[in-house]
């Protein structure tokens, strides 16, 4: 009756057998893959956790802006090679953060992000305004918006509206001194048109936590490139993650034994 696990390996095998399925708790914000059409039959409810990631993707997001800005892979090459040397560092206090995507991760990171002096302009879909954003702009203006960025940040969702949402053309208005990171979806980034632009020197940098292909096939240019920094898809993870995770599923295990479906936590529209 009831399947919960992180919804992007809840394999549809499983799904399928199990004809008396009434509800899928997914232990992550994204539920992209349980909501193609076909997956979960129309009666089966779907609830996420969305909201509960707030805290460690925020504190990736800021390690990749302040290690990229400074160049601190930089500096860790010439720690290994004992080699002194200075240059300029720069702050993120006037900087321009445009975070891609309206939720209640870009709310949270939006708040942080005015403690460091940033101004905080968003990109929606839907929303006309956000908490602790300055500005808040349609999905349709992303590559006049992004030309003003000093760090462009995706946390949308991934959708067929969303599909390379970040192109080439967004790619092109962005500034030379500018960097990209991605803690959203691969699918939402052309990585080939990024691919292009970081080997050409038209962006200063990129911080990617997620990928088209996973795990990042070695093979991948990104790899070797100065300027790119890499993690392996744990913008969600923390080590809080079970008391985080308990305060959206202990309440709505205890709604579904009642039989109160209507009080269900993150309930996802399909």
């Amino acid at each position: 009756e009831v399947i919960i696990g992180l919804g992007h390996h809840i394999p549809k095998s499983l799904i399928a057998a199990a004809p008396k399925l009434k509800w899928v708790q997914a232990l992550t914000t994204g539920t992209d893959t349980l909501t193609v059409p076909g997956v979960l039959p129309p009666h089966v409810l779907l609830t996420s956790t969305r909201g509960i990631h707030g805290p460690q993707m925020s504190e990736l997001a800021f390690l990749n802006m302040i290690a990229l800005a400074r160049d601190f892979r930089k500096m860790q090459r010439n720690q290994a090679e004992a080699k002194w040397e200075q240059w300029g560092q720069p702050i993120l206090d006037g900087k321009t953060i445009v975070i891609v995507g309206l939720g209640l991760l870009a709310e949270h990171l939006a708040e942080r992000c005015k403690l460091f002096g940033m101004k905080t302009v968003g990109i929606s879909g839907g929303r006309a305004r956000a908490p602790h954003f300055d500005e808040v702009h349609h999905r349709r203006d992303l590559a006049k918006i992004a030309a003003r960025a000093d760090f462009l940040m995706l946390l949308v969702p991934y959708s067929p509206e969303t599909h390379h949402l970040v192109n080439r053309e967004v790619l092109a208005a962005m500034k030379p001194s500018a960097f990209l990171i991605n803690l959203a979806r691969g699918g939402v980034l052309d990585e080939a048109a990024l691919i292009e632009h970081l080997q050409a020197g038209k962006i200063a940098g990129a911080g990617l936590d997620i990928f088209s292909t996973q795990p990042l096939p070695a093979d991948n240019p990104l790899w070797r490139m100065p300027n790119v920094i890499i993690s392996p898809n744990i913008g969600g993870r923390s080590d809080k993650f079970v008391e985080q995770t308990a305060t959206v599923l202990e309440p709505n295990i205890q709604a579904f034994i009642d039989g109160r479906l209507k009080d269900l936590r993150n309930l996802v529209a399909r």
